[in-house]
């Protein structure tokens, strides 16, 4: 039996008069694009409070029935963090010796990226991001999730702006596969690993690509 839709007041929502919507579309992208993907980090310790704010604010990312099929591991156990950087960098030596297209490596040979993960433990916190393929009912039974890559996506980039706005570094890890993942934190079966977030302060003297993004009328079309 489907059960009814139950609606309450919106309100959360803020209007700003135009001239302060400008203001503060602009400042957010100042503030954005100062985000930058780093790879060298150093040690130094994050408030756990701080992770937990980002958190939450993730969660709140729309999702298909708003089933929010997310689930985040955060990790700062050294010795866990170094069984996740040994099985990472497995994938990682296979996919940059043999195991991806040249076309690939060609792509990532101006990013300087290569199957060394010093940063996998360097860094104070690893957050595991999983998507639930489906979740348990109160009966216990399999309940489908729906749109779920689109909806951990979402919470995903929430969470890594979140992150930047507290004033962390972040690094989205896709090593494949990642099932290791699984394995290590103890994660059920119904979640496939998304991707591991790495965050903590740059090391003092880190350094980034110099690359550029590409200008708003090559990305955004308005008809």
């Amino acid at each position: 039996m489907l059960s009814a839709p139950r609606y309450v007041p919106l309100a959360s929502y803020a209007e700003y008069p135009p001239a302060e919507m400008e203001r503060r579309a602009a400042g957010f992208r100042a503030e954005v694009t100062r985000r930058r993907t780093v790879r060298e980090y150093s040690d130094r310790p994050v408030p756990r409070r701080v992770i937990e704010e980002c958190l939450a604010a993730a969660g709140t990312a729309p999702s298909g029935a708003n089933h929010q099929p997310w689930h985040f591991v955060v990790v700062s156990d050294p010795e866990v963090k170094a069984r996740i950087r040994a099985a990472a960098e497995d994938e990682e030596r296979a996919f940059y010796n043999g195991g991806a297209p040249q076309e690939w490596l060609d792509a990532l040979a101006a990013l300087g990226t290569d199957e060394h993960k010093p940063f996998l433990e360097t860094a104070p916190y690893l957050i595991a991001i999983f998507a639930e393929r489906y979740m348990f009912g109160a009966d216990g039974g399999r309940v489908k999730n729906y749109y779920v890559q689109e909806s951990v996506g979402i919470a995903t980039g929430i969470l890594i702006t979140a992150l930047h706005h507290a004033g962390l570094a972040t690094l989205t890890h896709t090593p494949s596969p990642m099932n290791f993942l699984n394995e290590i934190l103890g994660r059920p079966p119904n979640e496939r690993p998304f991707l591991l977030l790495v965050t903590g302060y740059p090391a003092e003297h880190a350094r980034v690509p110099a690359i550029t993004k590409k200008p708003l009328n090559e990305i955004a079309t308005f008809r």
